[in-house]
């Protein structure tokens, strides 16, 4: 049996115990163990950090990057760039773009290992500011306890182990765009969902153990979303938005169970938020948002969607919390408090007297909500019907920008920004 095989064969014993391999103390995936953004109930991060409080450590990264980072037993992953696209007004040779798959060590940042994925072939810039606004790592991995899995766009999925033994890689599509890609991939059983609506117009069902498809389907235009996976009644449902359509698949075999029509937009950024059977639906520059009744059959549009409002967000999700819906929109920094059962907007105020942008989706823990800006720090409110700001933390020696979302783990959070990777507790 050779190295790769007998990996594999590791992979496909312990396929069986699936379930069990991520623990309450794990954030293995983009918007944690349940993909909606909720800390489990035994998670307590702290209030208030800086460089200077609270600080367990910092480690300084070989790359910028938008991915989030995820944690699995004693390790962090998460994702960076370097070698191209670096300045957007030079951004060098694309031939050059190297991605990195980090492993950090969870008590002290030590970089375990640093597993690059060269460029396949000369990169097409992206247009204009996205060469440095979202740059070429934005794909947070995911976790089954035993792998952890990448996606790296044109550069393809990558399978390791925790190890940083390389498992398997696959091509998903080549096909160009200007602003980049930005899905993450979900895990369900034996089955990696990847996203390629960009590189394909793909929704790949990949074997986590070997990289085989094992289905795919057409038909995902302008969408950069993660994958959601929901169970209604006795049926488990894909979810994914693309422009103009929100469908619904068979996780099983890519059998296309309901869809509505729903916002359009030349990018739905994203991810469905689903709670108690109901899909929670964002997008639209402008603003726009939406909800619709899980389950069903052919298309529900007269008969499944619940509400829709103009407001929204064009890049991150939202979080659901005793019966409302919380969200900042991007552009405006304007945060939102929707009722979840009428779309009536509760309130919508300023986040931060700072202009910027925000781009990462926050996360929800116990009685607070955490929404972590482009430039202006982590805006911490009360998760309740009325707007309070109860703290702003800002790193001041850190002036890189930070796209990425929190994650969560007992009572500690992990943060990135385009130099650093971030731990924080209260000691």
């Amino acid at each position: 049996m050779t190295g790769s095989s007998r990996i594999i064969g590791l992979f496909s014993l312990t396929g069986v115990f699936l379930a069990t391999f991520s623990t309450a103390t794990d954030w293995p995936a983009f918007r944690g163990p349940t993909g909606d953004g909720v800390v489990p109930a035994d998670g307590n991060p702290p209030l208030e950090w800086s460089e200077s409080k609270n600080l367990v450590w910092r480690t300084e990264l070989p790359g910028p990057g938008s991915s989030s980072p995820i944690v699995v037993g004693d390790r962090v992953f998460l994702s960076c760039y370097s070698g191209y696209g670096l300045d957007k007004k030079d951004p060098g040779d694309g031939s050059k773009l190297q991605r990195h798959a980090l492993c950090l060590d969870r008590k002290t940042g030590e970089i375990l290992w640093n597993e690059i994925i060269p460029q396949p072939a000369a990169e097409e810039p992206y247009q204009g500011e996205y060469i440095t606004t979202h740059g070429y790592a934005s794909g947070t991995p995911v976790s089954d306890g035993k792998g952890v899995y990448f996606f790296f766009h044109h550069a393809g999925v990558h399978a390791f182990t925790l190890e940083g033994k390389k498992v398997w890689e696959k091509n998903v599509g080549t096909k160009p765009h200007p602003w980049g890609s930005g899905a993450s991939p979900s895990l369900h059983g034996d089955l990696l969902f990847v996203n390629a609506g960009l590189e394909s117009d793909t929704l790949h069902a990949l074997d986590r153990r070997t990289g085989d498809e094992i289905w795919s389907v057409k038909g995902f235009p302008a969408s950069w979303g993660t994958p959601t996976l929901a169970k209604v009644g006795n049926r488990e449902e894909l979810i994914v938005n693309a422009n103009g359509k929100l469908r619904a698949l068979d996780p099983a075999t890519g059998k296309e169970l309901w869809f509505c029509q729903a916002i359009r937009a030349a990018e739905l950024c994203p991810s469905v938020l689903v709670h108690d059977g109901v899909c929670y639906v964002i997008g639209h520059p402008g603003g726009e948002a939406m909800a619709v009744k899980a389950g069903g059959s052919g298309d529900v549009t007269a008969t499944n969607v619940l509400w829709r409002i103009k407001k929204g967000s064009n890049v991150g999700s939202p979080v659901w919390h005793e019966g409302h819906l919380y969200f900042v929109n991007d552009s405006r920094g304007m945060a939102l408090c929707v009722d979840a059962k009428d779309g009536k907007v509760v309130y919508e105020e300023k986040i931060s007297p700072a202009r910027d942008r925000w781009y990462a989706s926050p996360v929800l823990a116990k009685d607070r909500i955490y929404y972590v800006g482009r430039t202006s720090g982590t805006v911490v409110l009360a998760a309740k019907p009325a707007f309070e700001v109860i703290a702003t933390n800002v790193i001041a020696d850190d002036q890189s920008v930070s796209n990425a979302s929190p994650a969560v783990a007992e009572d500690r959070i992990y943060l990135r920004s385009d130099r650093f990777a971030y731990c924080f507790g209260e000691k």
